[in-house]
């Protein structure tokens, strides 16, 4: 069974004061994803069909099931009337790690934490990235977000998924994935980084969202040292960003961004500029 189209024409009636009118919108599909490990599905989430390889894999290291891609064994994508599975067989010394994170609950496409099944599981410890990341200009940081534009396809038709992205320095954004979710858009760049063999410690994670704990989470399990973000980051996310290294810059849109922590990956210090 073939895996449903990312999108679909819908039909609809627009109106406005005095009138009405037919027109056709693109609307971003949702399905049910099992992330199945040794035969047993550990996590369902609500996310677009498409890139699911990288969405499994990328979900695999961010939530610390696997530590590389050499420790899954096999990934294949399995289409079913009512979902899509992942079923992965992973090595032998994962299935701790896996029992540590599991997950009971589906999640939906607005939290990427609904589902663990203790506190300690939410809140979880977090390798540090002092000394790690490379550094960006200012100018880099401003062009990020606009970057990151030319690489959504799915909203440019559909006005309705989020996108995430990976920035070199003097490079601008090289890769990036697109989903109806936020976190699941940042599992596929993960998972689609590793599978290339792309080194997030080299450059940026960029976010057309705002940064909530589980963005800082898994940027942080992934090695990658500076977050670059659209919209606002929470104080817990915060807390977590200061306290692991990363370098966290928000409301990067047209002229500016602000800086909340770890500037020293910056190549001159806003006070540098007019």
């Amino acid at each position: 069974m073939d895996l449903p189209p990312p999108f679909r024409a819908t039909d609809a009636t627009h109106h406005r004061p005095g009138s009405h009118v037919s027109v056709s919108r693109a609307l971003p599909e949702e399905a049910a994803i099992a992330m199945v490990y040794d035969g047993t599905t550990h996590a369902v989430m609500m996310a677009t069909p498409a890139d699911v390889e990288d969405f499994a894999v990328g979900f695999s290291l961010t939530e610390g099931i696997v530590t590389g891609t050499n420790q899954i064994a096999s990934c294949d994508v399995i289409a079913h009337p009512k979902g899509i599975e992942a079923q992965m067989w992973l090595a032998e010394d994962r299935g701790e790690a896996l029992a540590a994170r599991r997950r009971t609950l589906a999640g939906p496409v607005g939290c990427g934490l609904c589902g663990i099944d203790s506190i300690e599981a939410a809140v979880r410890s977090l390798p540090g990235l002092a000394g790690a990341g490379p550094t960006l200009t200012i100018d880099e940081i401003t062009a990020a977000t606009e970057s990151l534009r030319g690489w959504q396809p799915l909203h440019d038709r559909t006005r309705a998924v989020h996108a995430a992205g990976f920035m070199l320095p003097g490079q601008g954004v090289v890769l990036a994935r697109e989903d109806v979710g936020r976190h699941n858009a940042l599992d596929k760049l993960i998972g689609a980084m590793a599978r290339q063999g792309i080194d997030p410690s080299q450059g940026a994670i960029v976010l057309t969202s705002r940064v909530s704990t589980e963005m800082v989470q898994k940027c942080v399990m992934a090695g990658c040292a500076i977050l670059i973000a659209v919209s606002a980051p929470t104080l817990h996310a915060l807390r977590l960003a200061e306290g692991a290294h990363l370098t966290l810059a928000a409301f990067a849109r047209g002229e500016g961004f602000d800086l909340f922590c770890h500037p020293e990956r910056l190549r001159a210090k806003v006070s540098d500029v007019a």
